[in-house]
C-alpha cells in the first residue's frame, strides 16, 4: 500500500473530534490527515487549526457528509483512504492498526469497522454495511465522481457498498472493541435524533433503491474474509 490518506468528515464536533485526532495524527501507518469541516458553528474549524498535523478543509455551507467525504478525496495525496467518522468515543491508535492491516497484508481490498455500539443485527451477523470507518483504494472511486457529487447527503457508504459488490471485492470486517459513535438522540435530543436517522435511512434508500439496501446486508456479508 503506497500512502495512506486519513479523511474525517466533521459538522458541530468541537466537543469530540479532539480525541479523533489525538488517535490519528501522527500514526506510523498515516502519511497525511484531512478534515472537512462542512459548515460547523461550533468552533470544530479552530479546534483543527490547532492541531499540527492536521489539514483543514472548510465547505462553505453544510452539504453533507457524501459532499464532505469527496472534498476529501479530491484533495487526498494517499492511494489509498481511511475514513473516519469525528464523533468516535474510544479510538486509539491500536484501533487503527488494527483497520489497516487487512489491507497492507493483501488479505482484502477493503476494510470495515465494526464498532461495540453497532446495531445488535449488525454485531449478530458480523457486519455494519453502513459503517462510517473503512480503508480503501482510492482508485475505487476513480470514474463515479459525477453520481457521488449526485447522491444524497448520507448516500457515500451505500453507493460505495455497491462498487464493492459489482467487483466481489474481499472485504476484511474488523471488530473495534471499546469503540462507540454517540446515538443522534444523545447528540440533538431524542426528537431530532430520530428525525435525523430517518433522513439518513431514506438518504441511503434513495442511492441504491430500496430493494438493493436489503440486498447489500447479505451480499456485503458474503464477501467478507477471515
Amino acid at each position: 500500500m503506497s500512502g495512506l490518506t486519513c479523511i474525517i468528515p466533521a459538522y458541530n464536533e468541537a466537543a469530540r473530534i479532539g480525541a479523533v485526532l489525538e488517535a490519528v495524527v501522527g500514526h506510523p501507518g498515516v502519511d497525511e490527515v484531512i478534515v472537512v469541516d462542512d459548515g460547523s458553528t461550533d468552533g470544530t474549524p479552530a479546534l483543527v487549526r490547532a492541531v499540527t498535523g492536521a489539514r483543514l478543509i472548510e465547505m462553505d455551507r453544510n452539504g453533507g457528509k457524501t459532499r464532505a467525504l469527496l472534498a476529501g478525496v479530491a484533495a487526498a495525496q494517499g492511494a489509498h483512504l481511511m475514513l473516519i467518522d469525528a464523533d468516535l468515543t474510544g479510538l486509539t491508535p491500536a484501533h487503527l492498526d488494527a483497520l489497516i492491516a487487512p489491507v497492507t497484508a493483501g488479505r482484502a481490498e477493503v476494510a470495515i469497522s465494526l464498532r461495540d455500539n453497532a446495531p445488535a443485527l449488525w454485531r449478530m451477523i458480523g457486519i455494519d454495511y453502513i459503517s462510517g470507518e473503512r480503508v480503501l483504494p482510492k482508485a475505487l472511486l476513480d470514474g463515479h465522481e459525477a453520481a457521488l457529487l449526485n447522491l444524497p447527503r448520507f448516500g457515500f457508504e451505500v453507493y460505495l457498498n455497491r462498487l464493492l459488490i459489482a467487483r466481489r471485492a474481499p472485504v476484511a470486517v474488523v471488530r473495534w472493541r471499546g469503540v462507540q459513535s454517540p446515538l443522534k438522540g444523545r447528540k440533538y435530543g431524542w426528537r431530532k435524533g430520530l428525525v435525523a436517522d430517518a433522513k439518513m435511512i431514506g438518504d441511503m434508500a434513495r442511492s441504491v433503491g430500496p430493494m438493493a439496501l436489503v440486498q447489500q446486508v447479505v451480499t456485503m456479508r458474503r464477501l467478507r474474509v477471515s
